[in-house]
């Protein structure tokens, strides 16, 4: 199981950034994708995960209009694309891969989540 993250890096407060998740080891539609930040000094947080199976989504409250997360299954990558970022968003992103069957929900608890990925840093500056 592997789970390649790329797309962070440096941008001014209100900019943009699309974060790319590629899985492969694992049947897609079998697990929920999940994206989770770490800001330095702080706890691990959910921000959105989306269910490949059916396409659910959850997003955390502080991202809700902002971000938006995506799935192609035909090329098992999931996207999280992140507008208008606040300087409070720096931190290192990840994504992760849990378990999922049909009428489970999305799952937003770090511990549902397996596979992780390598994490990607971003910087957002005022």
């Amino acid at each position: 199981v592997q789970l390649v993250v790329s797309g962070g890096g440096l941008v001014q407060a209100g900019g943009s950034l699309r974060l790319s998740c590629a899985a492969s080891g694992f049947t897609f539609d079998d697990y929920a994708i999940g994206w989770f930040r770490q800001a330095p000094g702080k706890e691990r947080v959910v921000v959105s995960c989306i269910s490949s199976g059916d396409g659910s989504t959850y997003y955390a409250d502080s991202v809700k209009g902002r971000f938006t997360i995506s799935s192609d299954n035909a090329k098992n990558k999931v996207y999280l694309q992140m507008n208008r970022l606040k300087p409070e968003e720096t931190a290192v992103y990840y994504c992760a891969a849990a378990p999922w069957r049909r009428g489970w929900g999305t799952p937003v608890e770090l511990v549902a989540y397996d596979y992780w990925g390598q994490g990607t840093q971003v910087n957002v500056y005022s």
